[in-house]
């Protein structure tokens, strides 16, 4: 029997105390299993070698014992001797895996895949444990069993063990405020988190659960896992139906993605996975996309912007980066240029299939445009290589309801002003008019497009968005300062009275529309820019007063007549002109409304 103070070199003190850090309680069994995992691909790799003769019969068990306060994780891979407890448990702040890897390297690829980190999270065990036992026997053919206790101090008991088959056994002793790692549902909720797809077979057994009745059949004991996982698999192997299969299982999305990326990279990274363009919504406050980070199989993280471009937090998808470790900060991340080159190449490898879609499947593509667009508007915001490489393939539809690239849309003119429409049924009276006129507009109904064409133009100095309701140059003809004109201007001023809108009369080719109310391209962007940076901004978004402009249309049979018109009669017509030109460009507020109403009676009146 040995006793002893546990001893950690001050060296190395931070990595270690950083285990105790986890901001998520049942991170333990994570370490715990993935310790457990790393024995046994340890000695996978020793028969191999062929320093050793093994059956193929690889498991881990974890067993939820309530009645005694115990969880038990055990597996039958490597295993210990008391010296190596001393040196990978008691010596915490050394690691073997260096040592393993150095002496193995040679014997087979996947040497390097090994984490083989004995005591790194092991002593996250004491965050739910009063007490800690290791009950472990060696693959060595001369070893002797050893038993290691410790109560959460500094210090230890081992003594000769009693375990007579190869492997580890853990348990630990729960402590009272940590009762819930007693409930077999709360380990198989943390175990389908973390281990759902690690490469060995998981079992978890409960204590409680009562024997077969007589004459009944026991069931077979299931793994909880998938031991591989389809991102592992080469993309040949894998069939459409298991790509779907796979996403509908890990995401619980039961509508079919629109299409994926594998990722199997080996050089100059290890990096495997698979992007999913989900079915999004149009507006970009309601995304929402899930990208799970794994190491070795080990779930990591949900969403780790460091290791994934932001703009690919819109996909559903799983990365698999076995060459990071598997508790890491932030700060690391951020600062990593391993990290920063995954990160590339997953852009890379996005741009690439956005492409060869544009290219080579071209009708798929523009059916998948009005689910894609958002996300590819962003990355081109957020990410100018990404742009660089998607710029021909982001296609406009058109008033027809055709897609077409930039250069299409810009063709032969020299300073290309393009017009959109970002309300089809708010600015439906404008597009009557572009049709007559045989113009053509391309919609953006959209927040994000906002941000997007305002970048586009920053691209490019020559192209100019200018909203279908913002200016009416193609479709109407100035009019020369006339007393007729002059008089309308007076009229329509005198009546509405507002020192903030600016009045013109111009022919417009459409003469059944007696007014139309535009906007200042630059002042609406600005509000809208402002607005959508949330409350905080709100405020600086009324900074910038609406430039509005009504045109009149000199062309109008009652607009020409307006002069002839009773007083009373005029003044009414006048006010609803002015509010159903209101009424095209946005909707009317509440007493708007019931003043449009309550005019449109006595103007009906006057008919009778």
């Amino acid at each position: 029997m040995a006793k002893g103070n546990i001893s950690v070199d001050s060296e190395n003190l931070f990595p270690i105390i950083k285990k105790w850090l986890y901001s998520d309680k049942d991170i333990f069994l994570r370490e715990l299993v993935s310790n457990a995992c790393d024995a046994i691909t340890k000695l996978k790799t020793i028969a191999l070698s062929g320093e050793v003769e093994t059956d193929n019969e690889y498991k881990i068990t974890v067993t939820v014992d309530k009645a005694n306060k115990k969880l038990i994780i055990t597996d039958n891979g490597i295993g210990m001797t008391a010296d190596e407890i001393d040196k990978y448990i008691n010596q915490i702040a050394f690691s073997g895996a260096t040592e393993f890897l150095e002496k193995y390297k040679d014997e087979n690829d996947d040497g390097a895949q090994i984490i083989g980190h004995f005591g790194l999270g092991f002593y996250s065990a004491f965050m739910v444990s009063d007490s800690v036992e290791i009950d472990s026997l060696s693959y060595h053919p001369d070893a002797k069993a050893a038993k290691w206790v410790c109560d959460g101090s500094m210090e230890f008991d081992m003594t000769d063990g009693e375990r007579t088959t190869r492997g580890t056994q853990i348990t630990l002793n729960i402590a009272e405020d940590s009762t819930e790692f007693l409930e077999e549902f709360k380990i198989r909720e943390i175990l389908r988190k973390y281990c759902s797809f690690l490469p060995v077979e998981i079992y978890l057994e409960n204590t409680d659960k009562p024997e077969p009745k007589e004459g009944e059949e026991p069931q077979a004991p299931k793994p909880i896992n998938n031991t591989y996982p389809l991102w592992m698999k080469k993309p040949s192997e894998c069939t459409d139906e298991e790509y779907k299969e796979f996403y509908t299982s890990v995401f619980m999305d039961f509508n079919e993605p629109l299409f994926w990326i594998h990722l199997n990279v080996d050089y100059p990274f290890n990096l495997k996975g698979i992007l999913y363009f989900p079915k999004i919504n149009h507006e970009f406050s309601g995304v929402e996309g899930q990208i799970k980070l794994f190491n070795n199989q080990v779930f990591v993280a949900d969403n780790v912007k460091e290791v994934i471009p932001e703009f690919l937090m819109l996909l559903k998808g799983v990365i698999d980066c076995p060459e990071l470790p598997l508790n890491v900060s932030r700060s690391f991340l951020q600062n990593d240029g391993y990290v920063q080159k995954i990160a590339s190449h997953i852009t890379r490898k996005v741009a690439d299939k956005l492409t060869s879609l544009y290219k080579n499947d071209r009708d798929n593509y523009v059916k998948y445009w009005e689910d894609i667009n958002i996300f590819v508007k962003y990355g081109c915001v957020r990410d100018e290589k990404f742009y660089d490489k998607v710029k021909d393939a982001i296609i406009y539809k058109n008033l027809d309801g055709d897609y077409k690239t930039l250069a299409e849309l810009t063709d032969g003119k020299e300073k290309p002003e393009i017009y959109y429409v970002s309300d089809e049924k708010q600015q439906s009276q404008y597009i009557n008019m572009f049709r007559e006129q045989g113009l053509d507009a391309v919609i953006l109904p959209t927040m994000m497009d906002t941000h997007f064409i305002s970048f586009i133009e920053m691209k490019d100095n020559n192209i100019r968005f200018k909203r279908i309701d913002s200016a009416l140059s193609d479709i109407s003809d100035s009019v020369e300062e006339t007393d007729d004109a002059k008089t309308l201007v007076d009229l329509f001023k005198t009546e509405l009275n507002d020192e903030t809108l600016k009045i013109e009369v111009q022919k417009l080719k459409n003469d059944a529309v007696p007014a139309v109310i535009l906007l200042s391209e630059e002042s609406r962007r600005m509000q809208e820019m402002y607005r959508s940076y949330g409350q905080q901004f709100a405020g600086m978004a009324n900074m910038f007063t609406d430039e509005f402009t009504l045109v009149v249309n000199a062309n109008n049979e009652l607009v020409t007549k307006l002069p002839t018109l009773p007083e009373d009669t005029k003044k009414l017509v006048i006010n609803h002109i002015y509010d159903l030109a209101k009424i095209s460009h946005s909707p009317l507020e509440g007493e708007q409304m019931s003043k449009f109403i309550a005019r449109s009676n006595e103007l009906l009146k006057k008919l009778v």
